[in-house]
């Protein structure tokens, strides 16, 4: 099956306001019939990346740069990468942990950071926890599985920083984000490593930030903060339409820059964001913002290719595949942001 198309072809309204329903996107058919370019972004259909791609519809960010783009719901990781794989979508949001290992495989996926958003631990508060050691003996929460980025950082944080390893010393649980950040208010958990967006729900709700997974970095030798998740297309799709691609970032960036200066944009999307109150709302503001790359350059890059070698190291092939370095053009060489 051919890995990659043409994404010249005739916006078809029907289909798409139903993909873009999913994720409370709605486009106008007036605006809907004048654009030549498509793109299909394949996403979750409740991740926070859907927050940037309802400002570019809303406001026709896309159309202002000649483009239409076309988002595609989906409900899992799985889906989105078997929907990739079968040339469904353009581009995903994913990690470079799984393009590195595609590229490995013979494909020619490559990366450009969506964020450097990363979660924290937290603990509750007055529980006396002052420090990862404090929490020998303890339960904690993990958001994903053993092989969890940001829970391998953490144990080599650990090992390094007090010579133990964090995951024989705790009792760690492995469950999905909403699952765990109910059972931590709930008290079942001494503490929690969550997803950045989790974990601002918490820091609304009173809990305590025990460290962030970016703070890790420095004493990892990792230089600068480390983008976790990014967009992902073809090396050739991208370099057979890089004019299309540079749209898209074009418009991304005009997004980015409104969530990042207007207060009033976050109102708007105060349903899409399902923030229960005026504080987790700001949680959520703030941490996106924190989060925002402002541009794609040479640290970013060495933090990846750094943070690789950490993770290969302790979730081996299972993780990384048959290599512990990063492949070469994971990284895309061309224009983005």
């Amino acid at each position: 099956m051919e890995q990659f198309h043409n994404t010249r072809r005739k916006f078809l309204i029907g289909a798409s306001a139903a993909t873009l329903g999913a994720t409370g996107i709605v486009l106008p058919a007036s605006i809907a019939c004048s654009a030549t370019e498509t793109v299909r972004l394949g996403v979750l259909k409740f991740g926070t990346v859907n927050w940037e791609l309802n400002v570019i519809k809303h406001h026709g960010l896309d159309q202002e740069v000649g483009l239409n783009l076309d988002v595609v719901g989906l409900a899992n990781k799985d889906a989105t990468t078997i929907a990739f794989n079968a040339g469904d979508v353009d581009m995903i949001v994913t990690d470079w942990i799984w393009t590195s290992r595609q590229r490995d495989a013979g494909a020619d996926y490559t990366f450009v950071p969506y964020s450097v958003a990363a979660g924290s631990v937290m603990v509750h508060p007055n529980s006396g926890i002052e420090s990862l050691m404090d929490l020998e003996g303890k339960k904690i929460g993990v958001a994903g599985s053993p092989i969890d980025k940001s829970w391998l950082l953490l144990r080599a944080y650990s090992i390094k920083t007090f010579g133990k390893d964090i995951e024989k010393i705790v009792k760690p649980i492995y469950a999905a984000p909403p699952l765990l950040n109910e059972k931590f208010k709930q008290k079942e958990f001494d503490a929690v490593l969550n997803y950045w967006n989790y974990t601002a729900r918490l820091r609304a709700a009173g809990m305590k930030e025990l460290i962030k997974v970016q703070d890790l970095l420095p004493g990892l030798g990792v230089p600068g903060r480390l983008p976790l998740i990014g967009y992902v297309f073809g090396e050739t799709w991208g370099r057979t339409n890089s004019d299309t691609l540079g749209r898209f970032f074009q418009a991304s960036r005009k997004a980015r820059q409104i969530m990042l200066h207007s207060d009033a944009e976050w109102e708007r999307l105060r349903p899409l964001t399902k923030a229960e109150s005026d504080s987790t709302l700001i949680a959520l503001r703030d941490g996106y913002r924190d989060g925002a790359p402002k541009k794609f350059d040479a640290s970013q890059a060495q933090a990846i290719h750094s943070a690789f070698e950490i993770v290969a190291k302790y979730g081996g092939r299972r993780l990384v595949g048959r290599s512990d370095k990063l492949a070469l053009g994971t990284l895309w060489a061309g224009e983005a942001y």
